[in-house]
Protein backbone atom coordinates (compact mmCIF):
# COMPACT_ATOMS: atom_id res chain seq x y z
CA UNK A 1 0.00 0.00 0.00
CA UNK A 2 1.11 3.51 -0.67
CA UNK A 3 2.25 5.37 2.44
CA UNK A 4 2.10 9.17 2.44
CA UNK A 5 4.52 11.52 4.19
CA UNK A 6 1.91 12.00 6.94
CA UNK A 7 2.59 9.47 9.68
CA UNK A 8 -1.01 9.34 10.95
CA UNK A 9 -4.34 10.07 9.35
CA UNK A 10 -6.00 10.14 12.77
CA UNK A 11 -4.97 9.63 16.38
CA UNK A 12 -6.90 9.43 19.61
CA UNK A 13 -5.07 10.09 22.86
CA UNK A 14 -6.37 8.98 26.26
CA UNK A 15 -9.97 9.24 25.07
CA UNK A 16 -12.77 8.68 27.60
CA UNK A 17 -16.55 8.84 27.32
CA UNK A 18 -18.75 8.44 30.39
CA UNK A 19 -22.54 8.46 30.56
CA UNK A 20 -24.76 8.97 33.60
CA UNK A 21 -27.32 6.19 33.86
CA UNK A 22 -29.56 5.52 36.87
CA UNK A 23 -27.21 7.48 39.14
CA UNK A 24 -24.29 5.40 37.92
CA UNK A 25 -21.40 6.29 35.62
CA UNK A 26 -21.17 4.08 32.55
CA UNK A 27 -17.64 4.06 31.10
CA UNK A 28 -18.13 3.56 27.37
CA UNK A 29 -14.50 4.48 26.65
CA UNK A 30 -11.82 4.54 29.30
CA UNK A 31 -8.46 6.02 28.31
CA UNK A 32 -8.24 4.80 24.69
CA UNK A 33 -5.20 5.73 22.60
CA UNK A 34 -4.95 4.61 18.98
CA UNK A 35 -3.22 5.54 15.74
CA UNK A 36 -4.74 5.11 12.27
CA UNK A 37 -2.10 5.30 9.53
CA UNK A 38 -2.53 6.49 5.92
CA UNK A 39 -3.37 3.64 3.56
CA UNK A 40 -3.93 1.24 6.45
CA UNK A 41 -6.79 -1.21 6.93
CA UNK A 42 -7.29 -1.25 10.70
CA UNK A 43 -9.62 -3.68 12.44
CA UNK A 44 -11.46 -2.88 15.68
CA UNK A 45 -12.68 -6.15 17.20
CA UNK A 46 -14.39 -7.27 20.39
CA UNK A 47 -17.71 -8.39 21.81
CA UNK A 48 -20.85 -6.29 21.41
CA UNK A 49 -20.81 -3.49 23.96
CA UNK A 50 -17.03 -3.22 24.19
CA UNK A 51 -16.95 0.35 22.81
CA UNK A 52 -15.98 -0.14 19.15
CA UNK A 53 -18.78 1.93 17.63
CA UNK A 54 -18.55 4.56 20.39
CA UNK A 55 -14.86 5.01 19.58
CA UNK A 56 -15.66 5.45 15.89
CA UNK A 57 -18.42 7.97 16.57
CA UNK A 58 -16.15 9.92 18.90
CA UNK A 59 -13.39 10.00 16.29
CA UNK A 60 -15.87 11.67 13.92
CA UNK A 61 -17.13 14.15 16.51
CA UNK A 62 -20.54 12.49 16.84
CA UNK A 63 -19.90 11.89 20.56
CA UNK A 64 -18.28 14.35 22.98
CA UNK A 65 -15.46 12.90 25.12
CA UNK A 66 -15.10 13.83 28.77
CA UNK A 67 -11.32 13.78 28.36
CA UNK A 68 -8.65 13.08 25.79
CA UNK A 69 -8.16 14.36 22.27
CA UNK A 70 -8.80 13.50 18.63
CA UNK A 71 -6.20 14.54 16.05
CA UNK A 72 -6.57 14.71 12.27
CA UNK A 73 -3.20 14.63 10.50
CA UNK A 74 -1.59 15.91 13.69
CA UNK A 75 -4.07 18.76 14.26
CA UNK A 76 -6.50 18.68 17.18
CA UNK A 77 -10.19 18.45 16.29
CA UNK A 78 -11.71 20.93 18.71
CA UNK A 79 -14.40 23.08 17.05
CA UNK A 80 -16.91 23.35 14.23
CA UNK A 81 -14.25 24.36 11.67
CA UNK A 82 -11.91 21.46 12.40
CA UNK A 83 -14.82 19.02 12.57
CA UNK A 84 -15.97 20.19 9.14
CA UNK A 85 -12.48 19.48 7.81
CA UNK A 86 -12.62 16.07 9.50
CA UNK A 87 -15.91 15.18 7.77
CA UNK A 88 -14.39 16.05 4.39
CA UNK A 89 -11.45 13.73 5.02
CA UNK A 90 -13.11 10.88 6.92
CA UNK A 91 -16.57 9.43 6.35
CA UNK A 92 -18.49 6.66 8.09
CA UNK A 93 -20.47 3.75 6.68
CA UNK A 94 -23.03 2.50 9.17
CA UNK A 95 -24.24 -1.00 9.88
CA UNK A 96 -27.86 -0.84 8.75
CA UNK A 97 -28.50 0.33 5.16
CA UNK A 98 -32.24 0.24 5.88
CA UNK A 99 -31.92 3.06 8.42
CA UNK A 100 -29.04 4.96 6.82
CA UNK A 101 -30.96 6.21 3.78
CA UNK A 102 -33.79 8.74 3.82
CA UNK A 103 -36.82 6.90 2.38
CA UNK A 104 -38.24 10.17 1.00
CA UNK A 105 -35.18 10.95 -1.11
CA UNK A 106 -34.08 9.55 -4.46
CA UNK A 107 -30.59 8.11 -4.82
CA UNK A 108 -29.33 11.29 -6.49
CA UNK A 109 -30.52 13.41 -3.56
CA UNK A 110 -29.03 11.01 -1.00
CA UNK A 111 -25.59 10.96 -2.59
CA UNK A 112 -25.65 14.71 -3.23
CA UNK A 113 -26.47 15.63 0.38
CA UNK A 114 -22.84 15.58 1.66
CA UNK A 115 -21.81 17.90 -1.18
CA UNK A 116 -24.50 20.38 -0.19
CA UNK A 117 -23.55 20.25 3.49
CA UNK A 118 -19.89 20.89 2.67
CA UNK A 119 -20.68 23.71 0.24
CA UNK A 120 -19.28 22.04 -2.88
CA UNK A 121 -20.16 23.96 -6.06
CA UNK A 122 -23.43 22.76 -7.59
CA UNK A 123 -21.92 22.38 -11.05
CA UNK A 124 -19.70 19.59 -9.67
CA UNK A 125 -22.53 17.58 -8.12
CA UNK A 126 -23.70 15.53 -11.10
CA UNK A 127 -20.23 14.39 -12.09
CA UNK A 128 -19.20 13.42 -8.57
CA UNK A 129 -22.44 11.55 -7.90
CA UNK A 130 -22.20 9.57 -11.12
CA UNK A 131 -18.53 8.76 -10.46
CA UNK A 132 -19.24 7.56 -6.92
CA UNK A 133 -22.15 5.37 -8.04
CA UNK A 134 -20.04 3.88 -10.81
CA UNK A 135 -17.27 3.03 -8.37
CA UNK A 136 -19.63 1.02 -6.17
CA UNK A 137 -21.05 -0.88 -9.14
CA UNK A 138 -24.33 0.97 -9.72
CA UNK A 139 -25.10 2.33 -13.18
CA UNK A 140 -26.12 5.99 -12.68
CA UNK A 141 -28.71 6.00 -15.45
CA UNK A 142 -30.53 3.08 -13.81
CA UNK A 143 -30.38 4.11 -10.16
CA UNK A 144 -30.31 7.93 -9.84
CA UNK A 145 -34.10 8.27 -9.68
CA UNK A 146 -34.87 5.26 -7.49
CA UNK A 147 -36.03 5.42 -3.89
CA UNK A 148 -34.49 3.21 -1.18
CA UNK A 149 -37.54 0.90 -1.09
CA UNK A 150 -36.85 0.08 -4.74
CA UNK A 151 -33.38 -1.26 -3.89
CA UNK A 152 -32.12 -4.53 -2.44
CA UNK A 153 -30.13 -4.54 0.81
CA UNK A 154 -26.84 -4.78 -1.06
CA UNK A 155 -27.80 -1.95 -3.41
CA UNK A 156 -28.75 0.24 -0.45
CA UNK A 157 -25.37 -0.34 1.16
CA UNK A 158 -23.69 0.51 -2.16
CA UNK A 159 -25.62 3.80 -2.19
CA UNK A 160 -24.49 4.48 1.39
CA UNK A 161 -20.89 3.83 0.34
CA UNK A 162 -21.31 6.15 -2.66
CA UNK A 163 -22.61 8.90 -0.35
CA UNK A 164 -19.50 8.44 1.79
CA UNK A 165 -17.24 8.55 -1.27
CA UNK A 166 -18.70 11.61 -2.95
CA UNK A 167 -16.62 14.03 -0.88
CA UNK A 168 -13.49 12.13 -1.97
CA UNK A 169 -12.35 11.38 1.60
CA UNK A 170 -9.01 9.93 2.63
CA UNK A 171 -10.51 7.47 5.11
CA UNK A 172 -13.66 5.41 5.65
CA UNK A 173 -14.80 4.04 9.00
CA UNK A 174 -16.93 0.97 8.31
CA UNK A 175 -19.12 -0.02 11.26
CA UNK A 176 -20.11 -3.67 10.70
CA UNK A 177 -20.86 -2.80 7.04
CA UNK A 178 -21.99 -6.30 6.02
CA UNK A 179 -23.56 -7.74 9.17
CA UNK A 180 -27.12 -6.83 8.08
CA UNK A 181 -26.70 -8.33 4.61
CA UNK A 182 -27.33 -11.81 3.24
CA UNK A 183 -24.25 -14.01 3.11
CA UNK A 184 -24.35 -14.05 -0.69
CA UNK A 185 -24.05 -10.25 -0.79
CA UNK A 186 -21.43 -9.74 1.92
CA UNK A 187 -18.44 -10.76 -0.18
CA UNK A 188 -19.55 -8.43 -2.97
CA UNK A 189 -19.68 -5.41 -0.64
CA UNK A 190 -16.33 -6.29 0.94
CA UNK A 191 -14.81 -6.59 -2.54
CA UNK A 192 -16.18 -3.14 -3.40
CA UNK A 193 -14.60 -1.63 -0.28
CA UNK A 194 -11.22 -3.28 -0.80
CA UNK A 195 -11.16 -2.31 -4.49
CA UNK A 196 -11.90 1.29 -3.47
CA UNK A 197 -9.16 1.13 -0.85
CA UNK A 198 -6.63 0.18 -3.53
CA UNK A 199 -7.84 2.45 -6.32
CA UNK A 200 -8.20 5.54 -4.09
CA UNK A 201 -5.44 4.64 -1.61
CA UNK A 202 -8.00 4.95 1.17
CA UNK A 203 -7.45 4.29 4.84
CA UNK A 204 -10.12 1.94 6.23
CA UNK A 205 -11.30 1.03 9.70
CA UNK A 206 -13.35 -2.17 9.90
CA UNK A 207 -15.41 -2.50 13.06
CA UNK A 208 -16.39 -6.11 13.55
CA UNK A 209 -16.86 -8.89 16.08
CA UNK A 210 -15.85 -11.37 13.37
CA UNK A 211 -12.18 -12.25 13.84
CA UNK A 212 -12.04 -14.28 10.64
CA UNK A 213 -13.13 -11.18 8.72
CA UNK A 214 -10.54 -9.01 10.46
CA UNK A 215 -7.85 -11.64 9.85
CA UNK A 216 -8.55 -11.76 6.11
CA UNK A 217 -9.04 -8.03 5.48
CA UNK A 218 -6.93 -6.00 7.91
CA UNK A 219 -3.29 -4.99 8.12
CA UNK A 220 -3.50 -4.36 11.86
CA UNK A 221 -5.97 -5.21 14.64
CA UNK A 222 -6.91 -3.46 17.89
CA UNK A 223 -8.84 -5.64 20.34
CA UNK A 224 -11.26 -3.85 22.70
CA UNK A 225 -12.74 -4.96 26.02
CA UNK A 226 -14.97 -2.85 28.28
CA UNK A 227 -14.00 0.47 26.69
CA UNK A 228 -10.26 -0.21 26.66
CA UNK A 229 -7.81 -1.50 24.06
CA UNK A 230 -6.26 -4.68 25.39
CA UNK A 231 -4.11 -5.75 22.43
CA UNK A 232 -2.77 -4.32 19.18
CA UNK A 233 -0.51 -5.65 16.47
CA UNK A 234 -0.43 -6.90 12.91
CA UNK A 235 -3.44 -9.02 12.00
CA UNK A 236 -1.22 -12.08 11.54
CA UNK A 237 0.49 -11.66 14.92
CA UNK A 238 -2.69 -10.93 16.88
CA UNK A 239 -4.56 -13.91 15.43
CA UNK A 240 -1.72 -16.42 15.29
CA UNK A 241 0.11 -15.36 18.47
CA UNK A 242 -2.39 -13.64 20.80
CA UNK A 243 -0.71 -12.04 23.80
CA UNK A 244 -3.81 -11.26 25.88
CA UNK A 245 -6.04 -14.01 27.34
CA UNK A 246 -9.13 -12.23 26.00
CA UNK A 247 -7.77 -12.23 22.45
CA UNK A 248 -6.81 -15.87 22.89
CA UNK A 249 -10.38 -16.69 23.89
CA UNK A 250 -11.79 -14.82 20.88
CA UNK A 251 -9.45 -16.69 18.54
CA UNK A 252 -10.47 -19.99 20.13
CA UNK A 253 -14.14 -19.25 19.49
CA UNK A 254 -13.66 -17.95 15.92
CA UNK A 255 -13.36 -20.11 12.77
CA UNK A 256 -9.95 -18.66 11.89
CA UNK A 257 -7.40 -20.93 10.15
CA UNK A 258 -4.46 -20.25 12.46
CA UNK A 259 -1.07 -21.47 11.25
CA UNK A 260 0.35 -24.06 13.60
CA UNK A 261 -2.92 -24.11 15.56
CA UNK A 262 -4.51 -27.03 17.28
CA UNK A 263 -3.23 -26.38 20.80
CA UNK A 264 -5.92 -26.55 23.47
CA UNK A 265 -7.15 -23.22 24.80
CA UNK A 266 -9.93 -22.47 27.24
CA UNK A 267 -13.13 -20.98 25.88
CA UNK A 268 -14.28 -17.65 27.26
CA UNK A 269 -16.74 -18.02 30.14
CA UNK A 270 -19.22 -15.58 31.64
CA UNK A 271 -20.84 -12.43 30.29
CA UNK A 272 -19.35 -9.01 29.60
CA UNK A 273 -19.60 -7.07 32.92
CA UNK A 274 -21.82 -4.04 33.34
CA UNK A 275 -19.87 -0.97 32.08
CA UNK A 276 -21.30 0.98 35.02
CA UNK A 277 -19.76 -1.51 37.45
CA UNK A 278 -16.36 -2.42 35.96
CA UNK A 279 -14.37 -4.85 38.11
CA UNK A 280 -11.40 -3.49 40.04
CA UNK A 281 -7.91 -4.14 38.76
CA UNK A 282 -7.79 -5.78 35.34
CA UNK A 283 -11.34 -5.52 33.92
CA UNK A 284 -10.99 -8.97 32.39
CA UNK A 285 -9.82 -10.80 35.52
CA UNK A 286 -13.25 -12.26 36.59
CA UNK A 287 -13.38 -14.17 33.28
CA UNK A 288 -9.67 -14.84 32.83
CA UNK A 289 -8.39 -18.43 33.18
CA UNK A 290 -4.83 -17.12 33.71
CA UNK A 291 -5.49 -14.57 36.43
CA UNK A 292 -3.17 -14.42 39.43
CA UNK A 293 -3.14 -12.45 42.66
CA UNK A 294 -2.36 -8.87 41.44
CA UNK A 295 -4.98 -9.00 38.66
CA UNK A 296 -7.84 -7.90 40.93
CA UNK A 297 -5.89 -4.85 42.13
CA UNK A 298 -3.70 -3.51 39.29
CA UNK A 299 -5.05 -2.03 36.04
CA UNK A 300 -2.64 -3.19 33.32
CA UNK A 301 -1.40 -0.78 30.65
CA UNK A 302 -0.45 -1.61 27.07
CA UNK A 303 3.14 -2.83 27.00
CA UNK A 304 5.32 -4.41 24.34
CA UNK A 305 4.50 -8.09 23.90
CA UNK A 306 5.37 -10.67 21.29
CA UNK A 307 7.08 -9.49 18.14
CA UNK A 308 6.77 -6.84 15.42
CA UNK A 309 5.30 -4.06 17.57
CA UNK A 310 2.60 -6.15 19.21
CA UNK A 311 1.27 -4.76 22.53
CA UNK A 312 -0.99 -6.16 25.24
CA UNK A 313 -2.55 -4.83 28.44
CA UNK A 314 -1.91 -7.85 30.63
CA UNK A 315 0.10 -8.29 33.82
CA UNK A 316 1.42 -11.59 32.45
CA UNK A 317 3.39 -9.72 29.82
CA UNK A 318 6.81 -8.99 31.21
CA UNK A 319 6.27 -11.24 34.23
CA UNK A 320 9.50 -13.19 34.88
CA UNK A 321 9.31 -16.75 33.62
CA UNK A 322 5.94 -16.26 31.89
CA UNK A 323 5.65 -17.79 28.44
CA UNK A 324 3.86 -16.20 25.53
CA UNK A 325 0.12 -16.81 25.37
CA UNK A 326 0.56 -18.88 22.21
CA UNK A 327 3.25 -21.16 23.63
Amino acid sequence: MTVSAITSLMEVDDLSIHYRQDRKTLKALDGVSLEWKPGEVLGLVGESGCGKSTLARTMLGLEEPVSGSVLLEGQAVTNRSTRSALRRKVQMIFQDPYQTLNPRQRVYEIVTEPLKVQGVEKKLHQGRVEKALGEVGLEPERYLDRYPHQLSGGQRQRVAIAAALVLEPEGLICDEPVSMLDASVRSQILTVLLDLQKSRDLSLIFITHDLSLAWSLCDRIAVMYLGRIVETGSAVDVIEKPQHPYTEALVTAAPVPVAGGGGRRELLKGELPDPSNIPSGCPFHPRCPKRFEPCDEIVPQLVSAGASGQSAACLLRGRPGEESADA
